[in-house]
């Protein structure tokens, strides 16, 4: 008596893909079942009180549309960048003797890269926030 040949989704080497798929295959069906019957089962009763903002049980005055300043959404960017960089750098620290001079050298070569974004930034003047700090070209910067 041979053993069966094993190949594919059935190989011994990938047993959890063949668990996953139908996993995952089940979860998308149950989902799907559920915003179905939510949809047609649902109460459907429509008014103006039910379309209307709720804020906390105060009528909303005035209009929900507040236009924040630009250098709100540079600090958040810039905040994203550089918090993301400092994960990397603590996971390097982290694994540093197992990772030898290669992975010194690609973190070097990371720091570096971000080094050179950061003064591109300051350059552009992304990092002057004060009414001072941002001019129009051509027209010269308020003697005060």
């Amino acid at each position: 008596m041979e053993p069966l040949p094993q190949n594919g989704l059935f190989s011994p080497w990938e047993p959890g893909v063949l668990a996953l798929a139908v996993y995952t295959a089940v979860v998308v069906a149950m989902i799907a079942a559920i915003l179905f019957l939510t949809e047609r089962l649902g109460p459907k009763r429509e008014s103006p009180v039910k379309d209307s903002p709720y804020e906390s049980g105060i009528a909303p005055t005035g209009s929900a549309r507040f236009l924040y300043p630009v250098p709100f959404y540079l600090v958040a960017t810039f905040f994203l960048i550089f918090d993301v960089e400092a994960v990397y750098i603590f996971s390097w620290a982290v694994a540093f003797r197992g990772l030898g001079w290669g992975g010194w050298l690609q973190m070097s070569f990371f720091i570096v890269v971000l080094f050179v974004s950061l003064v591109y930034i300051w350059k552009k003047g992304g990092l002057d926030w004060g009414p001072e700090g941002r001019t129009q070209p051509g027209i010269p910067k308020s003697p005060l």
